[in-house]
């Protein structure tokens, strides 16, 4: 594991990244929201993966590392928020992904403005604290597995999607029992492991989408047997069809 920088300070800002860009592992004395209003950032921690778009935002609590890359060109805002005291989200201890409306969009962009005043800056953030405790959680996470061998297994099929591969495959290729390892992804996922590998293939998805790659070459890419059945299951999962969502990643941006 590399090294973690101690960043006591979260700060509030935007920036501007391109794709393929990272932000090394590093952790704050503060708590952090982050929200990319173009592009897509994905997000990871000792907890697992995040996806962060611009209808999510991602929560990460203070002292917890985490590490970013971001796909396609991305307008990137963070808030920071003191860890004593009242914090915005109803459950503050651990990284949470909660879905981002109109208003609380427009709050978070502005909030990280250079040309507010103090006192414009305490009015939009009080706004942002009172609608942060209304909204919900919208979690499309990858958990990090503890387990070596549901870590072996997860690591195989995230890459080879394309090609699909039976629980009783996967565990032979870890060396150990089919019951053992659907035991283990109900127990550190909490899910059962096709209901795992859709979570994966959306993320990939997620990330592809937002790299331009065709609403066709993702679905192929990340093993759907149609394009019909992966824009189902994307539409289901992420609240909109592949081609919007696509659509809304290539937006141009307000520098």
């Amino acid at each position: 594991m590399s090294q973690i920088r101690h960043e006591p300070v979260a700060p509030t800002v935007t920036r501007f990244l391109g794709g393929g860009e990272t932000i090394d592992r590093h952790r704050h004395d503060d708590h952090q929201l982050i929200y990319v209003s173009s592009g897509v950032l994905a997000i990871t921690t000792e907890h697992g993966s995040w996806i962060a778009s611009n209808d999510r935002a991602v929560w990460i609590p203070a002292n917890t590392w985490h590490e970013h890359r971001f796909h396609g060109r991305t307008r990137f805002h963070t808030i920071g928020f003191p860890a004593h005291g009242r914090t915005p989200l109803l459950d503050a201890e651990r990284p949470t992904v909660i879905a981002v409306d109109p208003l609380v969009r427009e709050l978070l962009i502005a909030l990280t403005s250079t040309t507010l005043t103090q006192t414009e800056t305490r009015h939009i953030e009080a706004v942002l604290r009172d609608r942060l405790r209304r909204v919900t959680a919208q979690p499309v996470v990858l958990p990090a597995a503890r387990d070596r061998r549901l870590a072996d297994a997860c690591r195989l099929v995230e890459e080879d999607l394309h090609q699909p591969c039976t629980l009783a495959q996967l565990a032979g290729r870890v060396h150990t029992s089919e019951r053992t390892l659907s035991r283990l992804y109900r127990d550190e996922f909490g899910m059962t492991f096709p209901q795992w590998r859709t979570r994966v293939r959306i993320f990939t998805a997620m990330v592809m989408l937002a790299e331009g790659a065709t609403v066709t070459d993702t679905a192929h890419a990340c093993g759907w047997a149609t394009t019909s059945a992966f824009v189902q299951t994307f539409a289901q999962t992420v609240g909109a069809t592949p081609g919007t969502y696509r659509a809304g990643m290539s937006k141009p941006q307000q520098e």
